[in-house]
């Protein structure tokens, strides 16, 4: 195997790295500046104390906290000993945290400080205050477990229809498998070369960041941590250090050129621009390209497939392109995609239905969750991603909705069960029902839906701020309409589209 050019786990390719590059900088965060040489050493030495502490292969590692350089090192740490790392997203409430780290079974918590404050457990490590010391007290002697490219990795939580949170359990060769079918194929917007400089801002319990991280090491770049997204420092860092690659949702675009600072900044480094979460908004892509004056790249996936698995080309953001500007774009080489209907049958092209998607990233399975599984893997291969989709003559893939209803708002994923069932708490409420509404800010803002109990008459502040008290602030509803009842079907299941499609109306999908 040749580990320099093709590594099959994240520990391999950051050794092959360390070995060919040893000063290049591998991490910056603030003034804290960790070459290839240093990182690798950092990662023995996680990996050494994580087993010292009676750690072995398998076990779930937790971390709590925003982006940093030393989060990064804790990931590649536990992927040279064969850990699983869980990033859990900071901006959950700490009931969401506990649930997570108990589904997880994790019994060390790396917590960045002011977090440390919610329930677990086991040990924790305050990343600030503690964690230089332990590492650096470890041994940085080679590392004697054997890692394979079907270990897993990462576990990734995110929410289901039914409001339990689901582990996703993605491999080593989940995330190394593309990069070299990527290279023969030229996919130069999603394939960064050694050195290229990029800025990860993203959060890092999203597979858009613990995964940029992953595959920046796997690179061999020069990765700019974030520890959440700051326009200014943004603008700033790309004029400084000649960043060549950025990953933004179109929220955080739209900020960004909006910031004061946009308007004499340096965006000459930048190379391409990629983002998702959501389509771009037709005006602001304009103003993105002749703003920033590089070329952007649409990706669309989800956790289950490590991220991108389809993506809209650069040559596909040009003047004359507007119609294809609508769609998620084509499969990657080495993805395919069916669009099948209730019995899995494929459909006509042109007919909408479920998008299935074949991949090698495909996760390996929701951790626990035997029945989730069967619901989502169909056991030859494809994955049910639960949205509805039309793939045209082309082979572009257009999403029209989301069978399984999420919401997305500002990047973020919301699932209506976890927001219902926080509100079905209220003393007033007798029903409830969450939708996603268009927002021209954040691509999409939670709506509730509710049905008072008899005689009651409840505000929509005091709705909010039950949901506030349960889950975290991005998941709570940003408006509520009340009504007299819930359109449902014969079965009882609400009609979700029927409650939508006032707000919607006009729309060309029933996603922004």
């Amino acid at each position: 195997m040749a580990t320099t050019l093709h590594p099959q786990t994240f520990g391999e390719a950051l050794a092959a790295h360390a070995q060919e590059r040893p000063d290049q900088i591998a991490l910056r965060f603030g003034d804290r500046v960790t070459d290839y040489a240093a990182f690798d050493r950092h990662a023995d030495q996680i990996a050494n104390g994580l087993a010292a502490k009676g750690y072995s292969k398998g076990d779930r590692i937790a971390y709590l906290g925003k982006n940093s350089d030393h989060a990064v090192e804790l990931a590649l740490g536990c992927a040279r000993g064969g850990y699983v790392f869980v990033p859990v997203i900071w901006r959950l409430a700490a009931p969401e945290v506990d649930f997570i780290t108990k589904d997880a079974g994790a019994t060390i918590l790396f917590v960045e400080e002011g977090f440390e404050s919610v329930p677990f457990d086991g040990q924790k490590i305050v990343m600030e205050r503690e964690f230089e010391a332990w590492r650096d007290a470890q041994s940085d002697s080679g590392v004697a477990t054997q890692v394979t490219a079907q270990d897993p990795f990462l576990q990734l939580y995110t929410s289901g229809t039914t409001g339990m949170p689901k582990g996703v359990v993605l491999s080593h060769y989940n995330g190394t498998a593309m990069r070299p079918i990527l290279q023969e194929n030229d996919i130069y917007w999603y394939n960064a070369d050694p050195g290229d400089t990029m800025i990860l801002a993203m959060p890092y319990g999203h597979i858009a960041g613990v995964g940029s991280a992953a595959g920046a090491a796997l690179a061999g770049q020069e990765l700019i941590v974030h520890a959440e997204f700051d326009p200014a420092l943004t603008i700033k860092d790309i004029r400084d250090y000649r960043v060549k690659w950025i990953f933004l949702v179109p929220a955080a675009i739209r900020v960004l050129l909006s910031h004061p600072d946009a308007n004499d900044a340096d965006f000459s480094s930048i190379k391409g621009l990629t983002y998702g979460a959501s389509p771009i908004p037709l005006d602001l892509l304009k103003e993105g390209v002749e703003r920033l004056g590089c070329e952007f790249a649409q990706l669309y996936g989800m956790t289950e497939t490590y991220g991108t698995v389809v993506s809209l080309p650069p040559d596909d953001h040009r003047p004359g392109r507007e119609r294809v500007m609508r769609s998620a774009g084509k499969p990657l080489p080495g993805v395919e995609i069916q669009i099948v209907d209730e019995s899995l049958t494929p459909v006509p092209t042109g007919e909408i239905g479920e998008v299935l998607i074949k991949s090698p990233t495909t996760m390996l399975e929701y951790w626990n969750r035997p029945e989730e599984n069967a619901k989502t893997l169909t056991g030859d291969g494809w994955l049910r991603t639960g949205d509805a989709g039309i793939v045209d003559e082309e082979g572009y893939l257009y999403i029209q909705d989301r069978i399984k209803d999420m919401i997305i708002s500002g990047g973020e994923n919301v699932y209506p069960a976890e927001v219902e069932s926080a509100l079905f708490g209220h003393d007033e409420v007798a029903d409830v029902a969450v939708i996603g509404v268009p927002d021209e800010k954040w691509g999409e803002t939670v709506k509730a839906v509710v049905v008072a109990k008899p005689g009651c008459t409840p505000s929509e502040d005091s709705i909010i701020g039950h949901a506030r008290e349960r889950i975290a602030g991005f998941k709570c509803p940003k408006s509520v309409d009340f009504i007299e009842a819930l359109p449902r079907n014969p079965s009882g299941k609400i009609l979700r589209r029927e409650l939508r499609a006032p707000y919607w109306e006009g729309k060309e999908r029933a996603v922004n």
